[in-house]
């Protein structure tokens, strides 16, 4: 009986340790939601998107960042903080979208181009305007997007 134990404890911990080397090889979706306009709390947020994908690997992760409200903050602020807008570009790089609301465009009264950072105006899956923030985040949640709030 000891035996038959110990051998289906190693098939067990085997088995584990085959289903977490397969979940580490799996497309990760997330998406990180912004809406806050706190500029150090951008530069955290940047910092943690950046270590996930340190963590994950960058061609195992697809990464949206979803900003609406006060989160259009970091855009905006990035237009002056050039260390902000430079950690934009490396995570751009690096394959992370940055979605904006149009919805807070409208209601901020503030033009993508001129008022925001490195902004694709464009509508759609080419663009990086998206009609809701909130919409956005919940249409990626359906599609199978982890949600973090940070």
């Amino acid at each position: 009986m000891k035996k038959f134990l110990a051998i289906l404890t190693a098939v067990l911990a085997i088995g584990a340790l085959q289903g977490n080397a397969l979940a580490a090889d799996k497309q990760h979706k997330v998406v990180y939601h912004v809406n806050g306009g706190d500029e150090k709390q951008h530069m955290a947020t940047l910092r943690n998107i950046d270590n996930h994908i340190n963590a994950v690997g960058k061609d195992k992760l697809d990464l949206r960042v979803v900003m609406h409200g006060n989160g259009l903050d970091l855009l905006q602020s990035a237009q002056k903080n050039k260390a902000l807008a430079s950690k934009i570009d490396e995570l751009k790089l690096k394959g992370v979208g940055f979605k904006v609301c149009e919805n807070t465009l409208r209601a901020k009264k503030l033009d993508a181009k001129k008022d925001l950072y490195d902004v694709n105006v464009k509508k759609g899956p080419e663009g990086d305007i998206v009609p809701s923030g909130v919409a956005e985040i919940a249409i990626l949640q359906n599609k199978g997007f982890a949600y973090i709030k940070p």
